[in-house]
């Protein structure tokens, strides 16, 4: 069982930093939703 069962996740990553969907495919096989992913740039 995974601390992720059954949970809805937002993820936001960074152009600069870790895109959303790097941190989408680790996600994969937790148990975890992936209801929104986009990658964004923060300056």
């Amino acid at each position: 069982m995974s601390m992720f069962d059954g949970k809805k996740v937002i993820i936001i990553g960074d152009r600069d930093g870790i895109p959303g969907p790097a941190m989408e495919e680790c996600l994969k096989g937790t148990g975890a939703e992936v209801v929104f992913s986009a990658t964004e740039c923060f300056v």
